[in-house]
């Protein structure tokens, strides 16, 4: 009895490590596909990303049930229930940017004079930066690796970085150009959401490093 529920612990907690590793996944994607979109002015691609979306609602509805029935049914201690409670937020947190991949998705087809706006030719290297942490922190997740998870803590400085100049960027443009307004507008969305990626992407980092070692990273690190 004891080794029948020990293997079907495993196997829970096999089904939410691959959960969360498909959410992530769809979240790089979107990330990557919502800024060839805008980029392009490709507002086919960019409802693609907006569908898709769903099926990261739903993942992240699979993860919530599934982690709540592991702790009812297996009662899991110490590093176990930490790995489970870690999964229960990292879902929470990666629904959160495949939103913020959607929102930018759903600008697309309100940036007019793409050719004029420099700030949009940063805005993909800010996002890829964005999607390479989303990337990293879920190989730290799966290597349960405290000292990546630590390294993509320290890139987001990199993230706020681009998103302070493309901000100052934009508000000289539109102060210059008054008839770019509400374009510039809607990339200085698309910036804050690319930074809060970021962001979001240094939770998951820091509840990695938890799962990992018991320990929150040194408040230096974040």
């Amino acid at each position: 009895m004891a080794e029948h529920t020990v293997k079907a612990f495993d196997e829970d907690i096999t089904r939410l490590r691959g959960l969360i590793a498909e959410m992530g996944g769809l979240a790089e994607v979107a990330i990557n596909e919502a800024l060839d979109a805008l980029v392009r002015g490709d507002e086919a691609l960019a409802e693609t990303v907006v569908a898709r979306d769903k099926r990261i609602d739903a993942l992240e509805t699979e993860v919530d049930k599934l982690a709540v029935r592991i702790i009812a049914l297996r009662a899991p201690m110490a590093d176990d229930l930490r790995e489970v409670i870690a999964a229960l937020k990292i879902g929470g947190v990666l629904e959160r940017i495949g939103d913020y991949a959607k929102n930018i998705a759903k600008r697309v087809g309100m940036i007019e004079g793409r050719a004029r706006f420099e700030p949009l030719t940063l805005l993909p290297t800010m996002g890829e930066l964005a999607s390479e942490m989303v990337h990293d922190v879920l190989t730290a997740y799966a290597a349960r690796d405290p000292d990546l998870a630590r390294e993509v803590i320290a890139t987001d400085v990199k993230v706020d970085g681009f998103y302070n100049s493309i901000f100052r960027n934009l508000v000289s443009y539109m102060v210059e150009n008054p008839s770019t307004i509400s374009s510039a507008a809607q990339l200085l969305f698309v910036a804050r959401n690319i930074e809060r990626i970021g962001d979001h992407a240094t939770n998951v980092a820091e509840m990695v490093h938890f799962a990992a070692t018991g320990l929150y990273p040194p408040e230096g690190d974040r």
